[in-house]
């Protein structure tokens, strides 16, 4: 896409949504954190619902060590690798207790030197929590900078640096969200729902997915192909043409 496409993708999303943001649940930096460490390999809906309890007793770092492994383990046994996940929220309270004054640090290199917390993450944080201008690719942002074709790469830093080279103002600061949302509810992996996308005429995309009740109906073409071909197959099947194999006698018991 050139920079006027570029613009103009953006445009429509903020449109068709004016304040997009995460659906991850919480009420501080230190809870988005959490819920976006618990977010790998998760949806934001099975996180939610087990964060909601938890977030109504813990706050801070200091609560969240004070209850302990064991009881966090319990509260997130619903989501998945909840054993790996309860290990590295308890480090990285701790670690924000020990090195931070229980604050969440506002730099990506602080927040990636946190047990269990990847560049994805930081980005995530810093977006959301302090309204820095990152770009934070997970498998939604990724499919979707690809198959449109707005920031193509083979690797997520690749969509990235691409995201942080071309996304204008004043879009930068959201469209992550926009990208995440866009490719959660419309642009889905295995079916896209072309019929309903804001930017599909800017969209590469050349399959472009037909609403339901077109691909509910076959083509005449592909109709008259079926009919065709079970014609060939039945005349190739009657009684008056054996079929390979069966045209040599049995041969007779030994006596």
């Amino acid at each position: 896409m050139n920079r006027d496409q570029v613009f103009e993708f953006f445009r429509r999303l903020a449109e068709e949504n004016p304040a997009p943001t995460t659906e991850l649940e919480s009420t501080n930096p230190y809870q988005l954190l959490v819920a976006v460490v618990l977010s790998a390999q998760a949806t934001d809906a099975s996180v939610n619902i087990a964060t909601r309890p938890l977030f109504e007793r813990v706050k801070t770092p200091q609560q969240m060590v004070a209850l302990g492994e064991d009881r966090l383990r319990d509260a997130i046994k619903t989501i998945g690798l909840f054993n790996t996940k309860a290990k590295n929220v308890i480090a990285l309270s701790q670690a924000l207790i020990d090195q931070h004054g229980g604050e969440v640090p506002r730099t990506r290199e602080e927040l990636q030197a946190l047990p269990g917390v990847g560049r994805k993450t930081a980005n995530v944080v810093l977006n959301t929590a302090f309204g820095e201008e990152t770009f934070a690719v997970d498998t939604h942002v990724f499919r979707v900078s690809n198959r449109t074709g707005l920031a193509p790469g083979k690797t997520v830093d690749e969509v990235e640096a691409k995201l942080e080279k071309i996304v204008p103002q004043p879009f930068r600061r959201d469209a992550h969200h926009w990208l995440i949302l866009h490719g959660r509810y419309i642009c889905k992996a295995r079916l896209p729902e072309c019929w309903r996308c804001p930017v599909i005429g800017l969209c590469r995309y050349k399959p472009k997915t037909p609403p339901p009740g077109e691909r509910a109906k076959p083509s005449a073409a592909r109709t008259a192909r079926r009919a065709s071909s079970a014609a060939r197959t039945g005349k190739g099947r009657t009684g008056a043409t054996p079929r390979a194999g069966r045209s040599r006698s049995r041969p007779s018991r030994l006596p």
